[in-house]
């Protein structure tokens, strides 16, 4: 008797002909930007997933960083937006030929990608694939992040290193909220691009210490880590909460604990993307923000768009922090 990926497998050559082989962004750490382009075996998709054909994907610094530490071989990847090739065995999620955008925790960056139905969107029309593939991880850590702080009609919320693509879609999201946005850059060349997004002020600073000035503040979305974490803490309104997703300035961080704990109930909460999904399904959270794009209330930024034989290139511009915004890469 055949084993269930064995069926899987002879639906996809069915469905696909008879190449089983796909081209992946994998580990070489000898390549540029430590990824290099080769042939692999098709993915064999689970009974709740679908078999999506990619057209576009985009760069997380989460995975960019991950690249320099992975076992040579292995792929890469997040987010995605493509054509549903096959869909679920299980008769979940959208159909074939639906137009979606969704995400993996590996392997995205690829011709054919497995993807989970409740961590995929469908598109309408007017929302293209360069657009859609933006907003896996950066919009929904974005979303979420935001939802944490409840309340934010009216209040104070400090976004640092708000050029990047978790700030652009912060900066937006915030606005909608009701919320005054402060944008946090280590650069003034990114002042005008943050106050586009949305963003009530921007203050440059290496350490986030001229924030400040406009606090307190009811949520502060972390990306820094270090000295930029430890000025935050400090900057927190009574019932405020900071919620730290990233250390891209060091992980290590001292901090007054006394004017910590004098703000009254000021929290600090560590967010994880991955760890979040128990909240609702990211089919969700993505079909919500999709429908901001296509109503055109949110606006992704896309700074930099490159076929995928430039991978090595575009991921090691992205590495040294040359490139504000989101960027896609294109599959198909």
């Amino acid at each position: 008797m055949r084993t269930r990926p064995e069926r899987v497998r002879t639906s996809i050559i069915t469905h696909l002909g008879e190449d089983t082989g796909m081209k992946a962004v994998v580990i070489d750490h000898d390549s540029p930007g430590h990824v290099t382009i080769k042939e692999i075996d098709n993915p064999m998709p689970a009974p709740n997933e679908a078999l999506v054909k990619v057209a576009a994907v985009s760069l997380n610094l989460g995975e960019v960083r991950y690249a320099q530490k992975r076992d040579p071989g292995s792929q890469i990847g997040w987010d995605l937006a493509g054509t549903v090739e096959q869909p679920a065995a299980s008769g979940e999620g959208p159909k074939a030929g639906a137009r979606v955008a969704g995400f993996l925790g590996t392997g995205a960056w690829a011709e054919l990608a497995a993807v989970p139905v409740d961590r995929m969107a469908e598109l309408p029309e007017n929302v293209s694939f360069t657009q859609a593939a933006t907003l896996p991880v950066a919009g929904l850590t974005a979303l979420y992040v935001l939802e944490h702080g409840h309340g934010l009609l009216g209040r104070k919320v400090l976004v640092t290193g708000a050029n990047g693509g978790v700030g652009m879609f912060s900066c937006q999201l915030a606005k909608m909220m009701g919320a005054k946005v402060i944008g946090q850059v280590r650069r003034d060349r990114y002042r005008d691009l943050v106050l586009s997004w949305g963003a009530d002020e921007v203050v440059v600073s290496e350490d986030a210490g001229a924030a400040c000035e406009y606090g307190p503040y009811r949520l502060i979305s972390e990306s820094v880590g270090g000295a930029v974490l430890s000025n935050c803490l400090a900057m927190l309104d009574k019932d405020g909460i900071c919620v730290s997703f990233g250390t891209s300035a060091g992980s290590e961080v001292t901090f007054d604990a006394s004017s910590f704990y004098a703000s009254g109930r000021a929290s600090l909460y560590g967010f994880l993307l991955f760890n979040e999904l128990g909240r609702e399904p990211a089919s969700v959270g993505l079909a919500r923000l999709v429908a901001l794009v296509a109503d055109g209330r949110l606006k992704p930024h896309i700074t930099v768009e490159e076929p995928c034989s430039r991978i090595g290139d575009v991921v090691q511009r992205f590495w040294d922090r040359k490139i504000p915004g989101k960027t896609v890469v294109h599959i198909s």
